[in-house]
């Protein structure tokens, strides 16, 4: 059941703590303390208060963080995969973009479920607990995710990323491959993965629409539009199929779960 126990709240700590990572690296930041608001009293007595720039820098990190967490996940595969599906149903608006967005999204939290548990355990509690400093936390919390994208990133697609940034003679082992480098590489295999899908779904409605067209022909029906005759026979075949199952069974296995 600890798989299925993910909340929204340790999603949000993990942002913050690489937030606060990223943004601010050195050890005096961590001695010191990050004040959010100045006040300085000015010699006629009155007090002007103004926002420092860490507190700038955090709120402008935060508004990023989240696509930052969906291009390191499997987010990026499957909402591509069901916007492919509903096009090819031929379903302009259902089932909505909010639903599809949704669904990705826990989706994707039971699929990384074993790498946030990762995360959660060697490296967020113990930044919670003053165990460890938020450096030593994002240094631990990154490699269970560089492991993950690593195993979903193409060899190709991997070295593409390294010869355009001229890394070629820095890195021999793709394990040793900056987070800049590896992000955009997952995203582009990703892309081709959820591409490829898509096109082995796409072919039974394709067939079926073509049915449906010739049938029409044959019998002189003309001004009728294909599209409108085949979509019942497509909803029809995708539940017989139990279509949403066998898609996010798919899905899931397709990142190595359950192999």
């Amino acid at each position: 059941m600890n798989s299925h126990m993910l909340t929204r709240g340790f999603i949000a700590k993990l942002a913050l703590l690489i937030a606060l990572t990223i943004l601010f690296s050195g050890s005096a930041i961590a001695e010191q303390g990050i004040q959010a608001i100045t006040v300085t009293t000015t010699d006629d007595g009155n007090q002007e208060y103004s926002m420092t720039l860490q507190a700038l820098f955090i709120m402008t990190a935060l508004s990023l963080i989240p696509a930052f967490i969906m291009m390191m996940t499997s987010f990026t595969r499957i909402i591509v995969v069901l916007s492919i599906l509903r096009q090819a149903i031929g379903l302009q608006q259902s089932p909505s973009n909010q639903i599809l967005i949704g669904v990705s999204l826990f989706l994707s939290m039971f699929i990384m479920a074993p790498v946030f548990e990762e995360i959660n355990e060697k490296a967020l509690q113990p930044y919670l607990s003053e165990e460890m400093t938020s450096i030593e936390a994002f240094n631990i919390a990154k490699e269970p995710m560089r492991a993950f994208m690593l195993s979903q990133t193409r060899v190709k697609d991997l070295e593409t990323f390294v010869q355009i940034g001229g890394y070629e003679d820095l890195y021999d082992d793709p394990a040793d491959v900056p987070l800049t480098v590896l992000i955009p590489a997952f995203v582009t295999s990703e892309l081709k993965t959820a591409f490829q899908i898509g096109f082995m779904l796409f072919i039974p409605f394709l067939i079926l629409d073509l049915v449906v067209a010739s049938i029409l022909m044959a019998m002189g029906m003309m001004m009728l539009s294909p599209m409108i005759v085949s979509l019942p026979f497509k909803l029809m075949l995708f539940v017989l199929v139990d279509g949403w199952n066998l898609i996010f069974g798919t899905l899931a296995t397709s990142f190595g779960m359950g192999v």
